[in-house]
């Protein structure tokens, strides 16, 4: 499910934006960073989400976007 969500998020910004993107991290390890330059991507498992505890860490933030 990772590697399709950030081969999904690789697709979009090169199509249309035509930016160079890297990616770091392994499905496997429940987190995958999608690097576009000035716009960097993090999307983990629902485990590592937990772990991290991400919603509590930036609870004072504005949500844009939230996938489930």
């Amino acid at each position: 499910m990772l590697h399709a969500l950030a081969n999904s998020v690789m697709e979009f910004i090169h199509t249309n934006y035509q930016w160079s993107v890297r990616t770091e991290g392994e499905p496997r390890e429940g987190w995958i960073l999608v690097d576009a330059g000035d716009i960097i991507v993090h999307l983990f498992s629902p485990e590592q989400r937990n772990y991290y505890k991400l919603e509590d860490l930036w609870s004072q933030g504005k949500i844009l976007l939230h996938l489930q």
